[in-house]
């Protein structure tokens, strides 16, 4: 059963709670499918338009992915169930295993976009990519540089725009 909601439901502060433990991140480019877990993203309005963005760095095999499809989405678990499998997401690259395979996830099929869903999660965001930026080294914090870009691995954010959200029965 799909329950379709607005981008900022009252689940929404409890997602956003979630994201610093861990949301998976899901993209589609033809017939390979790659998840990953993200734990830094954002819920907002920007151009009159509702927007998740989502944070990316140039080395994962997920950023080419989105580059080039223009599409993801964003499963939250909403409680510690799936805690393992977004460690292992978190620290595998698709490019060398099938993340779902190994993680036994379900894709579900997006409503709006061809990206899956993580069956296994309840509360689902599917995005449009409407905007992309690559971080600026010069301008960030140095706090911020030192602590998360000693290696100049940097990040494009990915700003999608909402075109659905929903709550579904989860299969954990």
């Amino acid at each position: 059963m799909i329950k379709e909601l607005s981008y900022n439901n009252q689940y929404l502060p409890r997602a956003l709670e979630q994201l610093s433990s861990g949301a998976f991140l899901t993209t589609r480019l033809g017939e390979a499918v790659n998840t990953m877990t993200i734990g830094w993203g954002t819920v907002g309005f920007i151009w009159q338009r509702p927007i998740f963005i989502v944070a990316v760095r140039y080395s994962r095999h997920t950023y080419e992915m989105i580059d080039r499809s223009g599409e993801f989405t964003v499963s939250f678990p909403l409680d510690d169930s799936l805690k393992k499998k977004l460690i292992f997401c978190g620290t595998r690259s698709g490019r060398d295993i099938d993340k779902f395979q190994e993680c036994k996830l379900t894709p579900r099929p997006g409503l709006r976009v061809k990206a899956p869903v993580i069956g296994e999660c309840p509360l689902h965001y599917e995005a449009k990519v409407v905007y992309k930026q690559a971080m600026e080294p010069a301008l960030i914090d140095r706090d911020i540089d030192r602590a998360f870009y000693a290696t100049n691995d940097f990040h494009v954010l990915y700003y999608g725009e909402i075109v659905a959200c929903y709550m579904t029965e989860s299969r954990s």
